[in-house]
């Protein structure tokens, strides 16, 4: 969570005052994506104070705002560096930049270059110039794949913090003794817990255009109802006697809780939500997801103690 460059102003190769200056957020990973699209050539580069936050969020956010690309110009003294008046900022970062007020305080003339920073060459090369398929931000299922080992290794420390809870409730059940009560109802716990990661944080997103509903919640609400039907369904003895049909009651309310809530954490992934938007949603859905968790996770410790 401390993934940031120094705000500045920056060389790449060898620059002068003709070479262009493009302009990023103090996010690492935004940088270095800018450094390597532009390998073997001479720039500047501006980074502003976005609070470490990427250039998209931070445009929504304002803090890659038009005060925010003055202040960095005149703190650089860019206008004594560079002979030219002309800045290059991501796409992306529109929606905080007025071009006409960086324009009126500095007499720097705004240019937006392409989406991707690997297209930066390509629009370099063309004189400024973006192509149709450089204005347009695509979320195939490939780029939505890549997102979720991130959302993977954060869900899974709360699995295994959780998990010896678990585990050790287990050891409760039953008068088959503490520790095979334990190695039972903490396997299935485990089993549990991973099919409510694995529907929310894997399997939503790489489906999602194909899920119903808007609302992320619903579709990991969706994903999270299969995976629980399924594992309740696969699970011997779920049925058969009152300890078991109460913790598959308990099992199908806490993985879709679980599932929905992980899906929500790709609302600020997504290119077709907005800051509005999710917070509608999450009004309505945190609510609902903390009351199934929560009677899910009364129901799983009663069935400790049904016959």
């Amino acid at each position: 969570m401390h993934y940031t460059v120094d705000p500045g102003l920056y060389a790449l190769g060898n620059p002068g005052e003709q070479d262009p200056v493009l302009v990023t957020a103090n996010y690492k990973m935004s940088f270095d994506r800018l450094r390597q699209a532009l390998t073997g050539r001479d720039a500047w580069i501006l980074v502003l104070d976005t609070g470490g936050i990427n250039v998209w969020c931070a445009a929504g956010k304002k803090t890659f705002g038009t005060e925010e690309v003055v202040q960095r110009i005149k703190a650089s003294s860019l206008a004594e560096i560079v002979s030219h008046r002309r800045l290059i900022l991501p796409q992306l970062a529109g929606p905080g930049v007025a071009a006409h007020l960086v324009r009126r305080g500095f007499g720097f003339e705004v240019i937006y270059g392409p989406i991707r920073a690997a297209d930066l060459p390509a629009f370099l090369d063309g004189g400024l110039r973006a192509s149709p398929e450089m204005r347009v931000k695509t979320f195939t299922i490939g780029e939505r794949t890549v997102l979720v080992p991130i959302e993977l290794v954060s869900a899974l420390k709360w699995v295994f913090i959780i998990l010896p809870v678990f585990f050790l409730a287990g050891g409760l059940a039953g008068d088959v003794g503490f520790w095979a009560g334990a190695w039972d109802r903490g396997l299935s716990a485990l089993m549990g817990l991973l099919s409510a990661v694995a529907a929310g944080a894997v399997l939503t997103p790489i489906l999602l255009p194909w899920l119903p509903g808007r609302a992320f919640f619903l579709k990991g609400l969706t994903v999270g109802l299969v995976a629980a039907t399924l594992f309740i369904v696969l699970r011997p003895d779920s049925f058969s006697h009152w300890q078991g049909r109460i913790e598959a009651a308990a099992w199908f309310l806490l993985i879709p809780a679980v599932s929905a809530y992980l899906a929500m954490d790709f609302t600020g992934a997504s290119t077709y939500t907005s800051l509005s938007g999710v917070k509608k949603e999450m009004r309505r859905a945190v609510p609902l997801e903390i009351g199934a968790g929560a009677t899910g996770l009364i129901l799983w410790f009663g069935s400790l103690f049904a016959s």
